[in-house]
């Protein structure tokens, strides 16, 4: 009888069949990401060359889910290249709209709530991103959009624009949002002024201002719990 056992399999099977016999959950990292890289070199398994990927990362997922496609190619790692890491790319973006998909069913109670929905879309950004959720009567989300990408100014974050999505989407609240790639949870002065703008011309349509959340790997910011909004 043929044996099947794991440890006879090919080196850059034996992830696969790991997985499906105990389980994703107890595969490590680098088994998880070679799943990906699906095969390695002549000489390199796809374990080896998932390891060196992580190496560059300090096998921290949240830097690897920050690399983009040109970045994980410019790594140069022999037998990683722009198919292998399109995958990985896909994967993490994934994972990334599970857990904002699974965030999105819940209402929304307090700041922490909207701060850990928005931290999965955010986490992984390099540059700053600015985004509204709105919310209906029951403080349930309707829609999430990003308005702008790459700064924060009255420019890029028009009240027009976003009370006119906001009057679309049947929004009775709105929560605006933004990351700070840098890790510093304090607002600028600037931060303060648009949230202001926004406030106000929302009052107008009897939309609600509820929160202003600067988010960073270093946690979040509330206005409204600063008592600032």
């Amino acid at each position: 009888m043929e044996n099947t056992s794991i440890k006879n399999w090919a080196e850059d099977d034996r992830p696969r069949e790991k997985l499906v016999a105990k389980g994703a959950e107890v595969l490590s990292n680098s088994e998880l990401v070679a799943i990906l890289i699906n095969n390695g070199t002549t000489n390199r398994s796809a374990v080896d060359l998932a390891k060196e990927l992580l190496s560059f990362v300090d096998n921290n997922l949240q830097r690897l889910g920050k690399l983009s496609v040109k970045d994980i190619v410019n790594l140069k790692i022999k037998g990683l290249g722009p198919a292998k890491a399109i995958s990985i790319a896909a994967a993490l973006e994934l994972g990334i709209r599970r857990n904002m998909a699974d965030n999105k069913k819940q209402v929304i109670f307090s700041s922490r709530d909207i701060a850990s929905y928005l931290r999965a879309q955010f986490q992984y950004r390099k540059h700053e991103v600015f985004a509204v959720v709105f919310l209906n009567k029951a403080n349930k989300i309707n829609h999430y959009e990003i308005i702008s990408e790459g700064g924060i100014t009255g420019t890029v974050a028009d009240p027009r624009i976003i009370l006119k999505k906001a009057l679309e989407h049947g929004a009775v609240h709105i929560l605006l949002c933004h990351n700070h790639p840098s890790g510093s949870l304090k607002p600028s002065r600037q931060d303060e002024e648009l949230t202001q703008k926004i406030k106000d011309a929302a009052r107008l349509f009897d939309i609600k201002v509820l929160d202003h959340i600067i988010v960073s790997e270093e946690g979040f910011y509330s206005f409204a719990d600063e008592g600032i909004l």
